[in-house]
This record gives C-alpha cells, structure tokens and sequence, in this order.
C-alpha cells in the first residue's frame, strides 16, 4: 500500500491547478455506522497515514486547458462520506457544465460500513445518469487497484475508460477469487484486450492524453462532417466487376490512411463493453478536423466481427449525447458470418448499429472506400448522407455469391456484378448514395 501513490499525487499526474470543492458535513456515529469495534482506531490510523479525512478528493482542475471536475480515490483511506462526496461533486459539474474525471483505485465497499456503504453505489449511479443526460461526459482512469464497487461504477460505467499499465482490475479482488482463477484476467491489459477499457496509458503520457480526449469531447457541433476527399483512383470504373476488382486492389487506400489524412489527431475508441473488441476490423474514436471535432467509425476491409459492430454502434451513441458530428467509412466484404460471429450475437450487433444509426440526431456522413458488402455495411451507413469514392462499389451481396444463388456458372460472375448496378455511378443514378468524391472533394466526379 505504501508504494501507491496517494490521491493527491494522482492528481499531480494530470494538473497544476487543482481546488478543491468544499465537502458536505457528515457526522460519525462511534466505531462507525455499525458499531464495529476498532473502526474508530482504523479510521484514525487512516487519517494519521494519508493525511485525509476521506477516501476521496473532489474539485476543480484545467487539464490541459480544459475544466473538469476531478475526483480522486485515496486507497490508504477508510471512511464512511464518500458517497456524500461524489454526489456533491457530480451536482457541481451538472451546475457548471464541467466535465468529469475519476482517477479510481479502490478495493470496493467496506465490510465495516456494511450494506450502507454498499448502497452508495447506487447514489453514485444515478448522480452519473444525472450528468450523463446533461450531455456530459465522463473519464475513468484505472489506478491499481480497481476492483469491486469502484469499477463496476465510476470505472466500467465511464464513456472513456484509460488505464495505468499493470493495474490491478477487476470486479473481484484478489483475496475473493476462485482459487484457480487466472491472475493475469484481472488486469488492466486484460480489460483492454476484452473490450472494457479503451486504452493503456502510462503515467508520464496520462496528463496530455487526458487533455486531448477532454478538448475532443467537450466541443459539439450542429455541423455534419464534410466527407473525406478520395486518395484512391479518379476515374470511374467501366463495368461492375471492374469496379469489384478495385475495391478489392491490396494496393488501395484503406481506413488508416483515410483517417491520417482527415484528422490532425485523433484518439481511439476500443471495445464493445460487453467482452469483446475488434481492432482490426472497425476503428472507432474522435479527431480534430478543421478545429472542431468529428467522431468516426471506420472498417478496415475485413468482415466485421460482432465486436466492432457493437463499437460502432457505442461511439455513435456517445457522439449523439455529447453533440458531435459523425463520419463512417464503408470498407468490408460484410458481416463475419462464421460459427464464433453468431455465437458472439452477429445478427443482434448489426440491428444495434442500425437502430443507433436510424436513432441519432447528430449528424453523421458516410463514405464508401472499398468494399460495402451487403447489409454488413449498410448498418454503418448514413441515411440520405452517403457518399462514395470511385474504387468503390456497394451491392446487396456479392456478384459470385449472387451468380451461385441464381445458378450460373462462372462465367456469369462478371456479367452479373454489371446487372446488379454496383458501380459508384449507378449508386448515385439509383439514389443510393449522394455523389462520388473525387481528389477535389465530393464534387469533382460532377455528381451532387
């Protein structure tokens, strides 16, 4: 315990400015409020060791520039007002339109508050769903440790999840594990690897790379994103299958280069919260274009796992709550259709993304890069505001299986990628999608 760092040199990692907010006035029944013997003395040690007077520490902080509410845990502490604490300083960032930060490391509730203190969860989960419906958001960095009560709400509950190298999380604690129980599970790599945690960042990165998420989210726009310009081929293809085979060239662009060349910085968004994340299949975050911000959802040209649709449809979630303007990029042969997808829910992950798609008042802009394979792609794509680049195709499924439903031979492939009208041309001319972006933008190809 002694070589954790305390709340107040948790703060140090993030701010220089932090104030703290007056705490609400609680009074102490002796030995606590169960009478537990020895919790007077416990308590006092506590004091004595940390030098607070609770297990957290609220208040006010630039972090890079932007204002925030920061609440900090002191492990070291024992104490029954933290509860108190939390409420007041959740009603301050709602009264001040500030966002949230927690920097958690906590063991959970306490044996020696009992259902007392374990029923602050619940106070704190809803003075979180109180911020949440103000539209603001809320950042959880994963101290060590992070288990019990602690990460199942201001930790796991958080819109942004970051995490400190090698720390301990887990909604079990070490000393209520199953005896065999793999250690390395409870960790916050694991987390990361699960879909329960965004991202690692180690101390010395965590003041900028908190800085950048709370500048990128507190900065809504009723504006829609404009699509990206096309970095792929600029003529558009004679036939069908001729437009296939460039979408489906190893040498056209893909996501990563479309997002490096769209955003000046970006931050990423990882996993589905539900066990699972899809990293090379859906890139999901928000960036900076043009100085505001724009959050996106990008496939990569592989077929999409459950994971990263249930990604997707989160991040279009948040940036609708947050009011941030959306971009998609369409690039995939479909959804993953093999035994572990639909085990994993495939089929319920996609109509989740089209319902937060159809759902979202903020406005989202989608652009068709390579591959838009049948109802895998369309969940992404925005209704009324999609466009396409002219390696780019999108059909109702693809022309080889479309020639092996309908029986023809091989032969038939290409003459039937030309009959289902796939080509970036036809899309427009079918109403499909808006116009073709071209190296100028969306009105180079002469489609609008």
């Amino acid at each position: 315990m002694a070589d954790r760092p305390s709340a107040r040199e948790a703060l140090t990692l993030v701010t220089d400015t932090f104030t703290e907010l007056p705490n609400p006035e609680r009074r102490s029944a002796p030995d606590g409020p169960l009478g537990w013997s020895g919790y007077d003395a416990a308590r006092a040690r506590a004091a004595a060791r940390t030098g607070e007077t609770e297990s957290v520490v609220c208040g006010v902080a630039d972090v890079e520039g932007t204002r925030a509410v920061l609440i900090a845990f002191e492990f070291g502490f024992l104490g029954e007002g933290t509860g108190d604490r939390l409420e007041a300083a959740y009603a301050h960032a709602v009264a001040h339109r500030l966002p949230l930060v927690s920097l958690v490391a906590t063991g959970g509730s306490r044996m020696q508050e009992g259902m007392l203190a374990l029923a602050q969860l619940q106070r704190v989960a809803r003075a979180s769903a109180r911020a949440r419906e103000a539209g603001l958001p809320q950042t959880a960095v994963l101290r060590d440790p992070t288990t019990g009560g602690g990460w199942a709400t201001l930790g796991a509950g958080a819109d942004v999840v970051l995490a400190l190298p090698g720390a301990q999380v887990g909604f079990a604690g070490s000393r209520v594990r199953p005896p065999d129980a793999d250690p390395a599970a409870y960790t916050a790599e694991a987390q990361v690897a699960a879909g329960a945690a965004d991202a690692l960042v180690p101390p010395e990165e965590l003041r900028t790379t908190l800085g950048r998420w709370l500048r990128l989210l507190t900065r809504p726009s009723s504006d829609p994103a404009p699509p990206p310009h096309a970095l792929g081929a600029v003529d558009l293809p004679a036939t069908g299958w001729d437009a296939v085979s460039r979408a489906r060239s190893p040498h056209r662009p893909r996501a990563t280069a479309y997002l490096d060349a769209y955003f000046t910085s970006r931050v990423t968004l990882s996993g589905d919260r539900c066990g699972g994340a899809d990293p090379d299949g859906m890139l999901c975050g928000f960036g900076d274009h043009g100085g505001r911000t724009v959050a996106y959802a990008a496939q990569t040209g592989t077929a999409t796992r459950p994971a990263g649709y249930r990604t997707a449809a989160r991040l279009i979630r948040l940036a609708d709550r947050l009011g941030i303007p959306v971009l998609t990029l369409v690039d995939t042969p479909g959804a993953a259709n093999d035994a572990e997808a639909e085990r994993q829910g495939a089929g319920a992950a996609v109509a989740d993304l089209f319902a937060a798609v159809a759902a979202a008042r903020t406005p989202l802009t989608t652009l068709v890069i390579g591959e838009g394979g049948s109802g895998g792609a369309l969940a992404l794509a925005a209704p009324g505001s999609t466009w396409a680049t002219p390696d780019s195709y999108f059909s109702v499924i693809a022309p080889e299986l479309a020639a092996a439903i309908l029986k023809r031979p091989p032969s038939e492939v290409e003459p039937t990628a030309d009959a289902l009208r796939i080509r970036p041309q036809d899309l427009v001319e079918l109403g499909v999608v808006r116009g073709v972006v071209g190296p100028e933008g969306a009105q180079a190809a002469g489609f609008g």
